[in-house]
């Protein structure tokens, strides 16, 4: 009697362990678990490496990744990235009082920023290296002003714009297309910003950072506040004068020191 006590005494114990241990099998096995491909493990940690700034100074996309990116960029996430920037860029935005001097402003980077230059990287396949390595080619791009709107840019924009912020367009183009980045710009729905300033001859040899910082300054030597900066490059948001806020726009398609 006292074995048959012992026997039943071990099945509850034992019985609970043994369902949940079925459970877990089944659930595991549904298919809902199946590990990555580690080639897509291995590109998605690189684009978050890329987008934190921890992979530093890269020069291409890793071959293993080309079809990883075109179809990031050209997909839903890509979207919805650029969707979360904007919307924290506008909830901060709004604990802003915007002074009546015309002296609070917000910057924007142009290409990959305000617009997309996406339809001239896919020539090369997504492996392209940067702009700086087929600069002929880019300029080209940037005389047809054809490049689109990225959708949530000019949706903060706006929003900034009606916020009263006075909207300075900072961009590593050369003077010489001035007239083809506005055109564009107003194609692509911008309008009634503060300035746009582009690079002139002088300023050549300076890297984005060295180029794009000096401007801050000289806003700041004037009296501007800089209250927010967005940007696909880290050059675009790094160097002192920084803005009091900085937003990073998914970019793994190039990088621009």
């Amino acid at each position: 009697m006292q074995l048959i006590h012992l026997m039943l005494l071990l099945f509850f114990i034992l019985a609970p362990t043994t369902i949940s241990q079925t459970l877990l099998q089944v659930t595991q096995n549904d298919g809902l678990n199946e590990p990555k491909p580690p080639n897509l493990m291995y590109c998605e940690s690189w684009r978050l490496a890329v987008e934190t700034n921890n992979a530093g100074d890269w020069h291409k996309i890793p071959h293993r990744c080309t079809d990883l990116v075109k179809e990031y960029v050209n997909g839903q996430q890509y979207i919805t990235d650029s969707k979360v920037v904007a919307r924290h860029a506008q909830a901060y935005a709004k604990t802003i009082v915007v002074a009546k001097d015309g002296k609070d402003v917000w910057i924007f980077d142009v290409d990959e920023t305000l617009i997309s230059n996406i339809q001239h990287y896919a020539i090369d396949g997504y492996s392209y290296r940067s702009k700086v390595d087929n600069e002929s080619a880019f300029e080209k791009w940037a005389l047809s002003a054809k490049a689109p709107a990225l959708p949530w840019s000019l949706w903060l924009y706006k929003k900034l714009q009606g916020l009263g912020f006075h909207l300075v367009l900072l961009t590593g183009r050369k003077e010489t297309h001035r007239n083809s980045t506005e055109q564009n710009l107003i194609s692509a729905g911008y309008h009634s910003w503060k300035t746009l300033i582009l690079r002139n001859s002088t300023e050549t040899g300076k890297t984005a950072q060295e180029y794009k910082a000096s401007k801050r300054a000289e806003l700041v030597g004037k009296g501007y506040r800089i209250h927010g900066n967005s940007g696909d490059q880290w050059s675009d948001l790094l160097g002192w004068p920084e803005a009091k806020r900085s937003f990073k726009i998914p970019n793994p398609m190039y990088h621009i020191p």
